[in-house]
């Protein structure tokens, strides 16, 4: 959800924890797996099976764009771009376009 992994047992319906994914790194392991581990505690490390490689790949790859920091670089690329083409700025409409977290 958004950029928190929620985990669970597999016998409950209940989530046991949640990470949060920011300032992690998701790597490929061996076949089929992947873990994450976090920047500021490289001891904590969480890994995954996966019933393929295609799944594997689909999940490191979803990881890998759910962070916040991932999406204010895709809004600034996007906002960016619109500009160049409309000569607007996107978010101006918004009142936010001069706002600290929308810029490089």
């Amino acid at each position: 959800v958004v950029n928190f992994l929620f985990y669970f047992r597999t016998d409950e319906a209940e989530p046991i924890g949640a990470l949060l994914l920011e300032h992690c790194r998701v790597t490929k392991e061996e076949e089929n797996v992947f873990s994450i581990s976090f920047i500021e505690e490289p001891e904590r490390k969480y890994c995954f099976e996966c019933d393929s490689e295609q799944q594997c790949q689909e999940w490191i790859e979803a990881l890998k764009r759910a962070s916040y920091e991932f999406m204010r670089r895709s809004l600034i690329f996007y906002r960016n771009e619109i500009q160049k083409m409309t000569g607007k700025d996107p978010l101006e409409q918004y009142g936010i376009s001069e706002e600290a977290r929308f810029q490089l």
